[in-house]
């Protein structure tokens, strides 16, 4: 499972979404842009947004910190994620 989050330091959606995964235990990779418009315009150039975070799962752009935790509620992240269930 890749997860890849591009951030920036004072973002508190940035900080919201990284606590999210974090709270359940998956490895992700922050590339933080704060300091890096090189990269920020990459990553705004492949996705049409201009606004941090922007969170891919395996490669697949599911957007911001509203979006990841709408795949929560809906219950589709683990998912997504590849949490296995407990039963």
């Amino acid at each position: 499972m890749d997860v890849t989050l591009y951030t920036k330091d004072y973002c508190p959606y940035c900080k919201r979404a990284v606590s999210l995964l974090q709270s359940k235990n998956v490895a992700f990779n922050e590339i933080d842009v704060t300091h890096d418009e090189t990269i920020f315009q990459e990553i705004k150039a492949k996705t049409g947004w201009d606004t941090v975070p922007q969170i891919f799962i395996d490669g697949e752009f599911i957007g911001g910190c509203d979006d990841l935790y709408a795949l929560e509620q809906r219950g589709v992240l683990d998912d997504k994620l590849g949490i296995k269930k407990k039963h």
